[in-house]
């Protein structure tokens, strides 16, 4: 793939309203993935589920004005638009309280689904989905495509096995962890090493994937890509809360890395994006080129 084409995405999983004491934010990992792609130029489609209430409702419109298109977003009679309670510490670091059933637990896929996916060049998945087995059936289906797949780990506890965790890095071309998350799944698949880049290395071989990506807070990132080693150690910023900044690091770097951008410059820019929207409130504020340029110069 080249800088001149459109990247056409898939985001498939929860969307959803985090609530932070009296204000909701949309949210939910895919669906800022999604936004922060749409941002940098991919025509992007969510596959998801909300409820058919004021919240859903809210969340079509919105999405829709952000240009993504949601028509494979179901409307599910039986289920409540999800709700996610966001607690900040004192360093700006969440925790959460994921509603469960919600809507997005319930996806069931239509041919326009299907198709969206058949059709697109690059599938964007999480962990958090898998929690219930109809979204979960439904993620498998998808993963037969051939299509480039990305799996955002996401782990929230208890909603995970490790069993469920390595079918979908079986599954998939590129893997994003948080520094924790490659840690805690590599050792419980039998992993001794304890640095990140031997973790990763054990990662890849274990699941035959050829690109991992692994967060680093404060100081930055790492990248695996086509047998080599590239870093960001990161950008200093006032954080105002991390929600949502991993999540806008691994849209701007898979759209970077698949436009055929070198890639330490897509990590690096990934990195500066990232830091952007911790040091703003919410997952999905706007961000300008030159501020980001700014970041990486100086």
């Amino acid at each position: 793939m080249n800088n001149d084409k459109n990247l056409k995405a898939v985001a498939y999983g929860e969307v959803l309203w985090d609530v932070f004491g009296n204000e909701k934010k949309i949210g939910g990992a895919p669906l800022n993935v999604a936004l922060r792609m749409k941002t940098l130029g991919c025509e992007v489609a969510m596959i998801s589920c909300v409820g058919i209430d004021e919240d859903g409702g809210a969340i079509l419109t919105q999405v829709k004005q952000l240009g993504l298109e949601t028509d494979a977003i179901m409307q599910s009679e039986s289920f409540p638009t999800g709700l996610v309670n966001v607690t900040l510490n004192e360093t700006g670091s969440a925790s959460y309280v994921i509603n469960y059933p919600s809507a997005w637990d319930k996806i069931v896929l239509n041919d326009l689904a299907k198709n969206l996916v058949t059709n697109a060049d690059v599938l964007i998945y999480g962990s958090l989905v898998c929690r219930d087995e109809v979204s979960r059936k439904s993620l498998e289906e998808l993963l037969e495509t051939k299509v480039y797949k990305v799996f955002d780990v996401n782990l929230r506890k208890p909603h995970y096995s490790y069993e469920i965790l390595e079918q979908l890095m079986l599954s998939a071309d590129f893997i994003k962890f948080n520094d924790e998350e490659i840690i805690e799944i590599a050792t419980a698949l039998g992993s001794s090493f304890t640095s990140i880049e031997e973790n990763v290395n054990y990662i890849s071989a274990k699941t035959n994937t050829k690109a991992i990506c692994v967060t680093r807070g404060k100081d930055g990132a790492l990248l695996f890509w086509k047998g080599k080693f590239y870093e960001n150690d990161g950008y200093p910023v006032k954080v105002a809360d991390t929600v949502g900044a991993g999540d806008s690091f691994l849209a701007t770097l898979i759209t970077y890395l698949l436009k055929d951008t070198e890639p330490q410059k897509a990590i690096d820019f990934a990195c500066a994006v990232g830091a952007l929207v911790a040091a703003a409130p919410g997952a999905n504020p706007k961000i300008s080129f030159t501020r980001i340029q700014d970041m990486i110069n100086n």
